[in-house]
């Protein structure tokens, strides 16, 4: 399993929290305020990230909507403030779970596992996305590399797809399995590895300062977008 982040100022409620998350098998990275867990973000790629709405320097909602703006991250609020207004306004600006102290951290761990089951957010809400000088057209299911058409497998382009609807989230080989291949597919998980394969020789002369086809810890994948407009 994936790390999770955990935004908390109190201690004890984040020794707690660790404690039975790891017990399910997560690693966990563990942040007092929100500047350090926003530089840290990139590094540690989390798979969900539990999020204290007071945070000393930068809060919450400025934590939410800086996550919101690079990464569909799965993201649970927690805060002692359990007004129906604050509970909309989190939902609202990009939260997938609200979560009012004192709460059971077995009942936290069940609402990670119940998040992380839903489908993955996406970040493009366009018929196209531009990384670069990368684009790819969902519609016309095409890909042009500085306005060049590439010639792309019809799997190898759905795979390309998918992750270009996510861009920098990691999916595991199962994930993309079932997302791509489809729940009734009976080969190898290494099919992915050798698409991925496949993906970056089609996407050689695609500059890496723009973005790439990445291998995370754990045998996920990624579609690394730094270029994304």
């Amino acid at each position: 399993m994936g790390t999770i982040m955990i935004v908390e100022d109190e201690d004890p409620i984040s020794r707690v929290l660790a404690a039975y998350i790891r017990k399910a098998g997560f690693d966990c990275a563990i942040f007092k305020d929100g500047l350090q867990a926003m530089e840290s973000f990139d590094t540690v790629q989390p798979e969900l990230v539990l999020l204290d709405v007071m945070l000393p320097g930068m809060d919450g909602w400025e934590v939410l909507n800086g996550i919101r703006r690079k990464s569909p991250c799965p993201v649970i609020m927690l805060t002692a403030r359990g007004e129906v207004t604050d509970r909309i306004h989190g939902l609202n600006e990009g939260a997938d779970d609200y979560m009012t102290k004192p709460f059971e951290p077995e009942e936290v761990v069940a609402r990670i596992h119940a998040v992380l089951r839903r489908p993955p957010r996406s970040l493009v809400s366009s018929e196209q996305v531009v990384i670069g000088s990368l684009r790819i057209d969902f519609k016309s299911r095409s890909v042009y590399l500085n306005g060049a058409s590439l010639s792309i497998t019809p799997r190898d382009l759905s795979l390309l797809l998918f992750l270009a609807e996510h861009p920098n989230q990691i999916f595991y080989r199962e994930q993309l399995i079932e997302k791509v291949w489809g729940i009734d597919y009976d080969g190898s998980d290494r099919a992915v590895d050798l698409a991925i394969k496949r993906l970056r020789k089609a996407l050689l002369h695609w500059p890496a300062e723009e973005g790439e086809l990445r291998t995370m810890r754990g045998t996920g994948y990624q579609l690394y977008a730094n270029g994304l407009k």
